[in-house]
Parts: structure tokens; C-alpha cells; sequence
């Protein structure tokens, strides 16, 4: 690790805003930095597609907290929860177009001994993964529970959330 103290937390909000809900970790980074203050400790990341250069904020944290558009086989717009031993590390299953390198990410933290003490992947399952920035009404209909519940996480680890004056609710 770099002579940078280890973050206390990082929330990473993974995948691709160009291919439907798979950028639905990305919005919701956004939605998180813009409605909710959170103390230093914690960082918010928008971790796009960077797979491999995830790595440093990855092995920085205590714990981490992703978010991402995860296809387990379920109804589009059902919430998804994979706790840190079922976050797909070694695992065959793609959960979205651009996990082979957050999972390779991942494995290696693990195998440097680096991997966060508490981990979770948060998000929904993708009704529609092609071209174009929207996301579909069934995700949509899905983000704010998603905020709430990535929220709940935090607090629940024991990080402070407060909500900014004239926060509403994102549909986008």
C-alpha cells in the first residue's frame, strides 16, 4: 500500500453509462455526491469501466461498498445484495459487461492480502443492457430504494449520512 493512510470506506459506483442500466453505478455515485453529505472518512467514487485501476482505492479501504446494475437471472428492477462472500471474485458468472476486470480487481486485492475487511456489492437487475444512456422504467423505478439502501449500508457501518437541503429523490 502507497505511504496514504488507508480510507475508512469507499463507495464505487461501477459500469458503463453508454449501455442502459449497466450505468446505473455510475448514476448513483452522482446522485450519492450531490443529495447526501458524508464525513471524510468515506469517498465516493464514480469507478466507470477502470477495472485494474480500481485496485488503489480498493486496497485502501477498510471497507467497500459497490454499486452496480448485477444480473443474477432475476425480474428487471429487483434489488440485488452480494455480500463479500458472494461477490464473484473467482467466479465464472459475468454479472455485467464490464466485470471480467472488476473481478480480476478484486482477486487480486484478495490475493495481495488487501481486500477490504467488510465488502458489499449493492444494486438492481438490468432490464436492458444496449446502446443508449437511459435507464430502463424498471431500474428507474428502483434507484431511490437503491440510494436508501446503499445509505442504510453506510450507516449501519457507522458512517454519519445527512441529507442536503432541497435533496429529492433521482429518477434519472
Amino acid at each position: 500500500m502507497s505511504d496514504r493512510a488507508r480510507a475508512s470506506a469507499v463507495v464505487i459506483g461501477v459500469g458503463n453509462p453508454l449501455q442502459g442500466d449497466d450505468g446505473l453505478g455510475i448514476a448513483a455515485a452522482a446522485a450519492l455526491r450531490e443529495w447526501w453529505t458524508f464525513e471524510p472518512s468515506l469517498d465516493v467514487l464514480d469507478g466507470g469501466t477502470w477495472g485494474i485501476g480500481l485496485l488503489p482505492a480498493i486496497e485502501g479501504a477498510e471497507r467497500l461498498l459497490l454499486i452496480d446494475a448485477i444480473d443474477v437471472g432475476a425480474p428487471p428492477g429487483t434489488p440485488v445484495t452480494l455480500e463479500k462472500a458472494e461477490l464473484p471474485r473467482l467466479l465464472s458468472l459475468n454479472v455485467s459487461p464490464h466485470q471480467l476486470g472488476l473481478r480480476e480487481t478484486l482477486a487480486l486485492a484478495e490475493l495481495r492480502g488487501r481486500f477490504p475487511e467488510e465488502a458489499v456489492a449493492l444494486g438492481i437487475q438490468p432490464g436492458r443492457l444496449d446502446w443508449g444512456e437511459d435507464l430502463s422504467p424498471a431500474v428507474r423505478a428502483g434507484f431511490t430504494e437503491l440510494l436508501e439502501r446503499v445509505v442504510a449500508r453506510l450507516e449501519a457501518w457507522g458512517y454519519r449520512a445527512e441529507r442536503n437541503s432541497g435533496a429529492r429523490p433521482c429518477t434519472s
